[in-house]
């Protein structure tokens, strides 16, 4: 039961990590919002790393953002979380492959592969709490302009960039959850039980027979 619990960690960490990859090459963060339009002639659409628009005809450009100082706080900051959530992630599969009981790598120490793979569980639990906080950061951000009446700038919906983010953070907290459980399961296994084992029996016997044979201070006359 438990090889079956480190494999699917495994394969939901890997899910993880590769729609961390997949959550920062997609280009629709958020997309300008049609709401209150009859006539869209032009959309406008972002990620971390560039600004696109399109037309009507299909026609695209994007363009790259030039000064990462000039970008707004929360860009930088999702910038740093993701990058980070993907060096979490690479660090959560090597553990886990060398902590899995199922592999031969690492030797045939399973205490120590066991501490491995729950570290390796800890990094996953990292990435999924990075990508979190840099998804849901920037979706805040977006709902805040969007209802906010007095913002003189363009509003915009929620892309599908950001759910790929948030799926990937269910996955990888999910497969951490899963190591972390694994190694659990292992340390209540390994607890050693001691058995009850009570004194000699001639010690005992010993210790009565003393207690019948103490000394009088009387004679055998002093009781007629």
């Amino acid at each position: 039961m438990k090889w079956v619990i480190e494999v699917t960690a495994l394969f939901l960490g890997f899910a993880s990590w590769v729609l961390v990859f997949v959550a920062l090459e997609d280009q629709y963060w958020k997309e300008s919002t049609t709401d209150g339009s009859v006539i869209t002639t032009s959309t406008i659409y972002e990620n971390l790393w560039m600004s696109c628009a399109s037309d009507s005809t299909g026609i695209y450009n994007c363009w790259d953002f030039q000064s990462l100082l000039a970008l707004p706080g929360f860009i930088q900051a999702a910038r740093a979380l993701m990058i980070s959530a993907i060096v979490f992630g690479t660090f959560g599969l090597l553990a886990t492959l060398v902590g899995m009981q199922c592999s031969k790598i690492g030797g045939e120490n399973y205490v120590l592969k066991g501490r491995i793979a729950a570290i390796g569980g800890v990094f996953f639990l990292l990435q999924g709490l990075c990508t979190m906080i840099a998804v849901s950061w920037y979706a805040a951000n977006i709902t805040q302009q969007f209802f906010d009446q007095f913002y003189p700038g363009t509003k915009y919906e929620i892309g599908e960039g950001l759910y790929i983010g948030w799926s990937s953070a269910t996955l990888a907290i999910c497969g951490g959850s899963c190591l972390l459980c694994a190694c659990k399961m292992e340390s209540s296994e390994e607890k050693i039980q001691y058995p009850y084992q009570p004194g000699p029996r001639g010690h005992m016997l010993s210790t009565v027979a003393t207690s019948h044979t103490a000394p009088s201070n009387y004679g055998r006359n002093a009781y007629v």
